[in-house]
């Protein structure tokens, strides 16, 4: 039977998403299989649809089907309320007879009386038999609102026989929150974000059903801060505007749109979430010239409405978390941990030891690592979106301090148009910066027996790849993470050139982390030597078991080839048969096996039958392919049938760390390898 939780709010607005992001995100650190519930949802949200349940589920990869977290509908409540509930508990025990832990959250509110339908969420934590976590709002409440409704809520829940493991108040208002605590030491208290709760562009968009006509869908979520309308000349206007605002202009004002464009790229000025033109009124074709000329993200969307109905619209949009991606998660995260002790509430829900490894536990602990060790990584592809992107999001949550590379205005520019907080990033420009004389002499000389002139190196080092290869060698960063637009060959040959290998490896080469549902596996070499020799792929053997040691993957090294023992018999088994022998001359202790066929290797059966006094037969932790044909081949086809998540390439084998991105990286992609980045810039070189 698993463990559970009941997320309940005592009235509507209360940034529940918000908070139910927080608990699962504590929950999945400390469980192997965890599941979320909803007791009751929507009419139209039997199927798909419901908010909460896509997000966590999309948020932390939940296994379960959609269908099988949801419990009733409201109209089954209001139709019978006792079969209702014996509906619910049914449904609850499906889920959580497979699962170790399920986070049950609380109805919306959407339906009935806030005092009748606590009662009802009541009710239904006391026979699924979860301890409560009571939610209540501070949004525009004076702290004696907000201890009266906690009084009630905890005197209501225990007065039905419910079990309160904690209360919290979200949505307090910042200047109210040190009050709060202090009155209420075993409450969290979560301080209003205006970032959070705000609307996003796109979700304005779809309210007003209006129509793109210029800019970037993806500046989407970018949140609306505010709004301004247009009803005076551009001068005063100008003095009006604001980071994050959107503009609803009348369609007429041409000459407006023109001077917001302008105001909006340039450098020093407000950067705009949009502009809304309002009547229906489309812009003349030498007006829309220009605006495609300006080559701008910012949305520029046609509405049907007038300016006076559109600006009591967007007064009316409420702001949802998953609209604004992973910024606003990222935000409401951050409150979540600054306002909740999070060690205390699983200490007290008393979570069992998990027995497997998921991917997100995977990931959790190595964000948590790397936050640990403060290393400073250097990416060199400064103005792409999905770095910068990812840069906030590192930044946010601590994970390294980190340098920018490239232009500075274009980069500001860049991260204004996507509404990116740089923060505490610094930015750096390899073509004009102080230190290439520096970094051009020291290049020189590492590279004076190729021929290298001063001159040349002066050259070579305004590459970004090479400055910032250079930084990690000179021991300004740490470590250095690129490939999200530039070849693999563009970004690790520098390190080959500069940093070079260890004292005790031939050659470099890499691993992907395959995080399955229940473990975590190594796959190498999957993306750098395409043939390697017995000491080569012995090489590598050894580097992948280090690697699986360094990120808490106990080795147990399987050396993949056609056949199984000694069954087989030529070039390509004999070379797996000898490297598996030089691997067990150069460290005895390691398990390892060779020539072993996958499914031995990873199937106990199968493992029982071929090799059954093996060490490592049908229990592998490390797997090591004999070419990159079979290694890129085999590390997708998992990635894609299984549905395992692929952390990688990790390159391994260099005295500092530089890791390749696939050109494909999305922004988490990203986030996960400047974390693995800074853990291994913690190991001796």
């Amino acid at each position: 039977m698993a463990q559970s939780l009941y997320l309940a709010s005592l009235d509507p607005g209360s940034g529940k998403s918000a908070v139910a992001v927080g608990v699962m995100d504590l929950l999945t650190r400390r469980a192997g299989s965890v599941a979320v519930f909803r007791p009751i949802v929507r009419d139209e949200h039997t199927l798909a649809g419901d908010p909460i349940i896509s997000l966590l589920r999309d948020q932390y990869r939940l296994p379960s089907p959609y269908e099988a977290s949801v419990g009733v509908t409201y109209a089954d409540v209001r139709s019978d309320a006792d079969a209702a509930l014996t509906q619910i508990v049914e449904r609850y025990h499906a889920l959580a007879d497979t699962h170790d832990v399920v986070l049950a959250v609380g109805s919306d509110y959407s339906d009935v009386g806030a005092p009748v339908e606590f009662t009802y969420n009541t009710r239904i934590a006391v026979n699924l038999a979860a301890p409560m976590l009571l939610l209540v709002t501070g949004h525009r409440k004076h702290p004696a609102d907000i201890a009266a409704a906690l009084r009630f809520g905890t005197a209501q829940a225990e007065a039905e026989h419910a079990t309160v493991l904690g209360t919290i108040a979200n949505r307090v208002d910042p200047a109210d929150t040190d009050l709060v605590k202090a009155a209420h030491p075993g409450t969290g208290v979560i301080a209003e974000d205006p970032v959070v709760v705000a609307p996003t562009v796109g979700e304005l968009i779809e309210a007003a059903d209006a129509t793109l006509i210029s800019g970037d869908p993806d500046v989407f979520t970018r949140t609306v801060g505010d709004v301004v309308v247009a009803a005076m000349t551009l001068p005063n206007l100008l003095t009006r505007l604001a980071d994050d605002k959107a503009v609803i202009l009348p369609g007429d004002r041409s000459e407006v749109l023109l001077g917001l464009l302008a105001a909006h790229q340039a450098e020093g000025t407000p950067s705009l979430s949009a502009v809304f033109l309002t009547g229906g009124i489309r812009p003349e074709p030498q007006i829309l010239d220009i605006v495609a000329g300006l080559d701008s993200r910012l949305p520029i969307a046609l509405v049907q409405h007038d300016t006076y109905d559109m600006a009591n619209l967007v007064g009316d949009v409420s702001g949802s978390l998953a609209a604004g991606g992973q910024r606003k998660i990222t935000r409401a995260l951050e409150d979540f941990a600054a306002g909740v002790d999070g060690d205390d509430l699983l200490d007290r829900l008393a979570l069992a030891k998990p027995t497997v490894v998921t991917p997100v536990m995977f990931e959790h602990a190595m964000i948590g690592r790397a936050k640990a060790l403060d290393k400073h990584i250097v990416l060199p592809e400064g103005a792409e979106p999905r770095i910068l992107k990812a840069a906030e999001i590192l930044m946010r949550r601590d994970v390294a301090r980190l340098t920018l590379l490239g232009e500075e205005s274009e980069i500001r520019s860049q991260a204004a148009q996507l509404g990116v907080d740089l923060g505490r990033a610094s930015i750096m420009n390899p073509g004009d910066h102080e230190i290439r004389e520096r970094f051009a002499k020291e290049y020189a000389q590492l590279r004076a027996h190729k021929g290298v002139t001063f001159e040349q190196a002066y050259d070579t080092v305004a590459d970004v790849s090479y400055f910032g290869t250079m930084m990690v060698h000179t021991g300004m960063a740490d470590g250095m993470v690129s490939g999200a637009v530039h070849t693999t060959a563009h970004t690790i040959r520098p390190s080959f050139e500069i940093i070079k290998t260890k004292p005790e490896v031939a050659v470099v080469s890499s691993v992907f982390f395959m995080c399955l549902e229940d473990r975590v596996l190594v796959y190498g070499d999957c993306a750098v030597n395409p043939n390697p020799n017995a000491e080569q792929l012995a090489d590598i053997a050894l580097s992948s078991a280090d690697t699986a040691i360094e990120f808490g993957v106990e080795p147990r090294v399987a050396m993949l080839s056609y056949s199984t023992g000694t069954s087989g018999h030529g070039e390509a088994v004999d070379k797996v048969r000898a490297a598996t022998e030089i691997v067990r001359s150069r460290r005895p202790g390691l398990p390892v096996e060779g020539p072993i066929q996958y499914d031995a290797a990873a199937d106990a059966g199968v493992a029982g039958t071929k090799l059954p006094d093996s060490q490592v037969a049908g229990k592998a932790t490390v797997f090591i392919v004999p070419d990159l044909n079979t290694g890129n081949n085999l590390y997708k086809a998992v990635q894609r049938s299984a549905g395992a998540i692929a952390v990688g390439p990790v390159l391994q084998g260099l005295r500092k760390p530089v890791n390749d991105l696939s050109r494909g990286a999305t922004v988490p992609d990203i986030v996960n390898t400047v974390a693995l980045t800074a853990i291994q810039a913690s190991q001796p070189a």
